[in-house]
């Protein structure tokens, strides 16, 4: 049997301009004066009978170091807040629900932002499987202005790539199988970041889209929004599309990391009405 457990670790506000694109993109989410209000940090444990299986580690307390965020940075300097306590982090919640984080098979990281990758330190002997070229353009001197923190992360972190095969999953064009029962699947969904991915959990009929950053809510999927620091936009939407046309064929609960209902829906089991919108 499979198990999908939410972690809360921790909060986050942003300019509302990062939420919903504005004119501008990235400027503009620079000069918005408007914030939204605390956001969840979501990771998520998969209980499964090969092994538990974690997606994204979540946020740090460390953030609330003085020094933590480069200062020279103008996104972390005036457009993005944390609330992390220790307890927050995602070890001590696995440790919490009878998981330590030794025994986790397999990290899957959505992608490198610092929400969805400081909690990293709690997997240094564990399986971390990345986008390969998600991990190049973070680790890198372009990565650094665009706000990724490859120095946060742990010193033994040795990621392994995604090996993607042809193989299709639906709309998507490519797929990972990281079950031998096939039921958890990794597809590509660029466009928060160039090559973002999502997981997808087939469990009794149902299909459980753990979404990273795809949209920041279920609404804002489907009215096709894109976010304010995508690069390209219309790469965003044309995620979201396939996302939708996977839904149409599979009932899908959809599950991105900042959306406050995310635990609802999962907890109900609600999945995408697209024929009532």
């Amino acid at each position: 049997m499979i198990n999908i457990h939410p972690i809360r670790t921790g909060s986050v506000r942003i300019k509302r301009a990062q939420r919903v694109r504005r004119t501008g993109g990235l400027v503009g989410v620079l000069f918005d004066s408007t914030w939204t209000e605390w956001l969840p940090i979501h990771a998520w444990l998969i209980e499964h009978p090969e092994g538990p299986i974690v997606v994204d580690s979540g946020e740090t307390a460390r953030t609330a170091e003085r020094g933590y965020f480069p200062r020279w940075h103008p996104y972390y300097r005036t457009s993005v807040q944390m609330s992390v306590r220790p307890e927050d982090e995602i070890g001590p919640q696995l440790e919490a629900l009878g998981v330590p984080p030794a025994e986790v098979r397999t990290v899957i990281l959505t992608h490198f932002h610092t929400d969805h990758a400081g909690g990293l330190a709690h997997f240094t002997r564990n399986q971390v499987l990345v986008s390969g070229p998600d991990y190049r353009l973070a680790k890198g001197f372009l990565g650094r202005l665009l706000g990724y923190l490859p120095n946060r992360w742990p010193d033994a972190f040795r990621p392994a790539p995604i090996p993607f095969d042809a193989a299709p999953l639906g709309p998507f064009p490519h797929s990972h199988a990281v079950t031998r029962a096939g039921d958890v699947t990794i597809v590509p969904t660029p466009g928060h970041t160039p090559h973002h991915v999502s997981v997808i959990v087939r469990a009794e009929g149902v299909s459980y889209v753990l979404a990273g950053d795809t949209s920041y809510t279920e609404d804002l999927l489907v009215s096709r929004t894109p976010d304010g620091v995508s690069p390209r936009p219309a790469v965003a939407v044309r995620t979201m599309d396939r996302i939708l046309a996977y839904a149409k064929e599979r009932p899908t609960v959809y599950l991105p990391t900042h959306d406050p209902e995310s635990v609802t829906r999962l907890a109900a089991n609600t999945v995408l009405d697209l024929d009532g919108r």
